[in-house]
């Protein structure tokens, strides 16, 4: 399940944070090994749109329901169970 939300979720957030120049190289650190992690500036940048994506709703292709998107792992796990107690014939999954 976890790989089936990555795309909408995070994928499309990142990029549209790189694309609206939301965040920078500025919100970067190249560490001594190379590595290239968040900075403090950086990781409070993302995680305030973070908690603002979660409250924009959307309209859920399988129920028909507006619901936050910051709920749709919960929704897609209560579908699964569904369809696993076999409540529901085929999971369905989350296709945006």
């Amino acid at each position: 399940m976890i790989e089936e939300l990555r795309a909408y979720l995070v994928d499309r957030f990142v990029i549209t944070m790189i694309n609206r120049r939301q965040i920078t190289v500025s919100d970067f650190e190249v560490k001594e090994n190379q590595a290239v992690l968040l900075n403090n500036k950086g990781r409070e940048k993302i995680l305030n749109q973070w908690q603002k994506r979660k409250h924009q709703e959307i309209l859920h292709p399988y129920l028909k329901e507006k619901i936050p998107i910051g709920l749709i792992p919960y929704v897609q796990a209560q579908l699964l169970s569904r369809h696993i107690r076999g409540d529901i014939e085929a999971y369905p999954p989350f296709i945006s």
